[in-house]
């Protein structure tokens, strides 16, 4: 038996051992890769949890909602409405496969729109942005229903710019309401 035999495998063994593991674990990346870029390619029904909406119905989201864009542009890209999935909630619609934009119609008030709220001007319409994760949902406050679209934070303005010319043409402003 020769001096340098522990008993452990040899050299060559784990070396290859090694290698394979790494290969494993590169082929297992590259299939999650593929396998995400495909499926946001072909995005099936976008299912997105209902929020109260008692104005979903009302003359003003009817006009709003059938007036709205086929495509926004974001970042140069056209994002093409969305299929919801059912059940889908009322007055809303979507756009885009990854990380899509929602607009959604008839909403209550927005508890963070106070007199000493922080108010954008976008094309002729008041917005309320409330930030969060990873997104931001704007709110039309000046019209007579409360819409939210929620952007992405790696959307760029434009889809804020395309809704806001379509607010301004199709619903009249009206003063803020506070109460």
């Amino acid at each position: 038996m020769p001096e340098s035999d522990t008993g452990a495998p040899p050299r060559v063994v784990l070396v290859t051992a090694a290698a394979l593991a790494v290969a494993l674990a590169v082929a297992v990346a590259v299939f999650a890769l593929t396998q995400r870029s495909s499926s946001s390619d072909s995005a099936g029904p976008l299912p997105l949890v209902p929020v109260p909406a008692p104005f979903a119905a009302s003359p003003g989201c009817t006009t709003l909602l059938g007036a709205v864009p086929a495509e926004l542009t974001s970042n140069g890209t056209s994002l093409k409405v969305r299929t919801l999935a059912d059940p889908a909630p009322p007055a809303t619609v979507a756009w885009g496969t990854t990380d899509p934009l929602v607009l959604r119609c008839g909403l209550n008030r927005p508890p963070e729109l106070t007199p000493t709220a922080a108010l954008r001007l976008v094309n002729k319409v008041q917005w309320l942005q409330v930030p969060g994760e990873g997104a931001s949902t704007w709110y039309v406050v000046d019209r007579e229903v409360y819409a939210a679209l929620t952007v992405p934070d790696s959307a760029g303005t434009g889809p804020l710019q395309q809704i806001s010319d379509t607010v301004a043409a199709k619903l009249p402003p009206r003063p803020l309401r506070f109460g």
